[in-house]
């Protein structure tokens, strides 16, 4: 099933995202954590394109395998392009083609650390047109309501958002924010710019300080003056900052609920415990807004 068909069928899709572990890590713990989850019945579930190389043989691919044939859920295969060659970008959609994986989320991904690129594939448009040009995959795509980090201002941002879907892109899933204000901004300007594909809207539970530490390193996000508070009160006790974060991911949920998101894509880092907890504390509210005409 084409993700992007969820959003003509209900009023609120809800989703989780999963990662591949290390290399030297069994890929047992991500089935594990999986059939923990299994029984939150999300709409789909991402597996990123992190860990675990990159090319036809990364786990991404043997993990999106795994839930096509054991889960009623979709899976929606993250594939990134800027450290690959064009022959590895083929080889990969090949094998998810054959695994009747129908779902990707195209990104750029991150440089190398030493800088140095494949070059086949600069930008997220590239890998976009490729893909809508020589398969038949509903292509998701990411936003960034702050603007991303390399982004020389949001406007900027937002006609790269447009080139997205105008080369292919149905559907787009939002990097993590922590200020649902600057959300429903972005909303309305990427709207006045014409993007018409469904937002849905990423949610990273921060339970760690060193977790909030990576997270402003990759993604520029600011943290407001709320949860810059619980993670100075909090912060040095594992378990009240744990019942915090899952709190204010909540809290943020709600929120969002209220002023009628078209989805809720949860950052699980793995855990089913922080995926349960908050899917628990949202779930009557999930049934109400997909059962209200």
């Amino acid at each position: 099933m084409k993700i992007s068909d969820l959003f003509k069928k209900k009023k609120v899709v809800y989703s989780l995202e999963i990662f591949p572990p290390r290399p030297t890590s069994p890929i047992e713990v991500v089935y594990d954590a999986l059939a923990n989850m299994k029984d939150l019945n999300p709409d789909f579930v991402s597996v990123t394109y992190g860990a675990g190389g990159s090319g036809p043989n990364s786990r991404t691919c043997e993990i999106v395998s795994h839930i096509k044939e054991n889960y009623d859920f979709e899976p929606l295969a993250h594939l990134t392009c800027i450290n690959s060659e064009k022959k590895d970008i083929q080889d990969t959609l090949q094998r998810l083609q054959e695994s009747q994986i129908q779902n990707i989320l195209a990104l750029r991904g991150d440089r190398n650390k030493d800088g140095v690129v494949a070059n086949d594939f600069l930008h997220a448009t590239e890998l976009i047109e490729y893909v809508k040009q020589n398969h038949t995959f509903n292509i998701a795509a990411a936003c960034y309501p702050e603007g991303h980090p390399e982004s020389e201002n949001l406007s900027k941002d937002i006609e790269y958002m447009k080139m997205k879907e105008d080369y292919g892109a149905e559907l787009f899933i939002t990097q993590l924010f922590f200020d649902n204000s600057d959300f429903y901004r972005f909303v309305e300007k990427v709207r006045a710019a014409s993007v018409r594909s469904p937002i849905h809207v990423g949610v990273m539970p921060v339970t760690n300080t060193k977790q909030i530490e990576r997270i402003l390193s990759l993604s520029g996000s600011k943290v407001p003056h709320k949860l810059s508070r619980l993670l100075a009160r909090y912060g040095a006790n594992k378990e009240a900052m744990m019942q915090a974060g899952i709190l204010y991911a909540t809290e943020q949920i709600v929120d969002l609920l209220d002023n009628n998101v078209q989805g809720i894509h949860l950052y699980t880092m793995n855990s089913p415990t922080i995926a349960r907890r908050i899917t628990h504390n949202i779930d009557h509210m999930l049934r109400l807004e997909n059962t209200v005409k």
